[in-house]
C-alpha cells in the first residue's frame, strides 16, 4: 500500500526510540539506567487522582465541548491571571489532548503550503515534524552555546522572509533547560511586532525553574505582545500528569475558533476524566508542584558538578525543565568515536546508560540527560559515563 507523502518524510521521535531500546534491554535483564524520558518520576498528586475517581463515580464520563469543559477553561484563565497577570476570555482558550496535540492543531489551522516557521536550535524534536505535516517549512536559527543556546533579535530578523508565519519560543527549553530573560524576550518581541510574526510561546516547563529565577511569558510584557502571542501549556510537567494528556492554548480568538473546529472533527474533545483531574490540578493545593520543583533543583545542584567533571564534557547550566544538555564532542573523540550518535549508542550498550543524542534536537555535538529520576540512579549513571570515557582514553 502506498502511504501519503506527508508521513514518508517524518523523522521518528529520537526520545521515544531510545526509551524503547533501553526498555528492551531492561526486559532482557540488563541493568540499564534510562535518562531519556521527558516526564517527572513523581506520581500525580493524590488530590488530583481523587478528583478523577470522583468525576467517574458521579457519571462524568460523556462527551464535553470540543474546546474543553467550561470549568477547566475557567481554572486555566484564573491560572493566567494569578501567575502572569494575563486576562483571557473563554473563547480565547482551547483545551486539547496534551500540549503536543494542541501544537499540532495550531499548525494545521495556521499554515498553508510553503509557509515558514522559525525554529531555534536546539529544538524539541516534534516542532519541525509538526510544521512539515501542515505543509510548512521549518527554518532553523542556531541558538549558539556561547549564548546559552538562545537566539538574538538580529538572528531572528535575518531569518524572516515574506513567507514567515511564526517563530517558536520555548522557555524553559527542552532540551537545554535555559530561560529567556524579560529583556531578551522584549527585544525578540519587537522584531515580531515589526514584522507581524506570530509568536508561539511553549511554556510547558514554566513551573520548573531554579536558582531563584522567575519565568516570564513574552505575552505578559505588553498588551501588544499578548495579541501577537499564542501560549501553549498544560499540566503534564507541572503536575506530573504526562499520561493524562491535557494541554491548552490561549491567544487570538480567531485562531482558537479554527482550532476548535478542527478538534471537533478529529478528537471530539479531550478525555473527560482527565479534564476533571486538570481542574483539580489548578484549583487544588499547589504544594506538590513546589515539592517536585525543589527535588529537581536539589538533583540539578548535585549532579551538574559531577557531570562537568567527566573528561570532555562541557555543559551550560540549566535554569529550568529537568534536562542537562552537555556538549560531548570532545569526549566522543577522546573515546575513539567519530560522532556523538555512535558515542551515545556505546554508552547504552557498554555503560548501560540511555541518553538522547543531540542530533535529534538539531545539535549533533550534544546529548540530553533527564534528571527526572532518583539522585541515586543519577549518580550511578554519571559514574558509569565517567568510567566509560576514562577507560576508552586509557586504551
Amino acid at each position: 500500500m502506498e502511504l501519503a507523502s506527508r508521513v514518508l518524510s517524518l523523522t521518528p521521535s529520537t526520545t521515544l526510540a531510545i526509551t524503547a531500546k533501553a526498555k528492551e534491554l531492561k526486559e532482557q535483564g540488563e541493568d540499564v539506567i534510562g535518562l531519556g524520558a521527558g516526564e517527572p518520576d513523581f506520581n500525580t498528586p493524590q488530590h488530583i487522582l481523587d478528583a478523577a475517581v470522583k468525576s467517574m463515580n458521579e457519571g462524568q464520563t460523556k462527551y464535553t465541548p470540543s474546546a474543553g469543559l467550561p470549568a477547566l477553561k475557567k481554572a486555566i484563565i484564573k491560572k493566567f491571571e494569578t501567575d502572569q497577570g494575563l486576562t483571557y476570555k473563554p473563547n480565547e482558550v482551547i483545551v486539547g489532548n496534551g500540549a503536543k496535540h494542541v501544537l499540532y492543531t495550531l499548525f494545521q489551522v495556521l499554515l498553508n503550503e510553503g509557509d515558514e516557521v522559525i525554529i531555534p536550535t536546539p529544538y524539541w524534536v516534534s516542532y519541525p515534524e509538526q510544521v512539515k505535516l501542515a505543509g510548512g517549512v521549518p527554518v532553523y536559527i542556531d541558538g549558539l552555546e556561547e549564548n546559552h543556546f538562545k537566539i538574538t533579535p538580529e538572528q531572528l530578523k535575518k531569518a524572516i522572509t515574506n513567507r514567515t508565519k511564526a517563530v517558536i519560543i520555548n522557555s524553559p527549553s527542552n532540551p537545554t533547560g535555559v530561560l529567556y530573560t524579560e529583556e531578551e524576550l522584549l527585544e525578540i518581541g519587537k522584531v515580531c511586532l515589526a514584522e507581524n510574526i506570530l509568536i508561539v510561546s511553549d511554556e510547558i516547563y514554566e513551573k520548573l525553574v531554579y536558582g531563584g529565577v522567575k519565568h516570564v511569558s513574552i505575552a505578559e510584557i505588553s498588551p501588544e505582545l499578548k495579541e501577537q502571542t499564542i501560549i501553549i501549556n498544560g499540566v503534564s510537567k507541572s503536575h506530573s500528569m504526562t499520561g493524562w494528556r491535557i494541554g491548552y492554548a490561549a491567544g487570538n480568538a480567531e485562531l482558537i475558533k479554527a482550532m476548535t473546529n478542527l478538534a471537533s472533527h478529529s478528537t471530539s474533545n479531550p478525555t473527560t476524566t482527565a479534564q476533571y483531574a486538570a481542574i483539580a490540578a489548578y484549583n487544588g493545593p499547589q504544594e506538590p508542584v513546589e515539592e517536585m520543583r525543589k527535588a529537581f533543583e536539589e538533583r540539578l545542584e548535585i549532579i551538574y558538578d559531577q557531570l562537568v567533571a567527566i573528561p570532555g564534557f562541557t555543559c551550560v547550566k540549566p535554569q529550568g525543565a529537568f534536562y542537562l544538555y552537555p556538549n560531548v564532542k570532545k569526549a566522543a573523540e577522546m573515546a575513539g568515536y567519530s560522532n556523538v550518535d555512535d558515542f551515545a549508542s556505546a554508552l547504552l550498550v557498554e555503560a548501560k546508560v540511555a541518553v538522547i543524542p543531540g542530533s535529534g534536537f538539531g545539535t549533533p555535538d550534544n546529548i540530553r540527560l533527564s534528571y527526572a529520576t532518583s539522585l541515586d540512579l543519577l549518580e550511578k549513571a554519571v559514574s558509569r559515563m565517567q568510567q566509560f570515557v576514562e577507560s576508552k582514553v586509557r586504551v
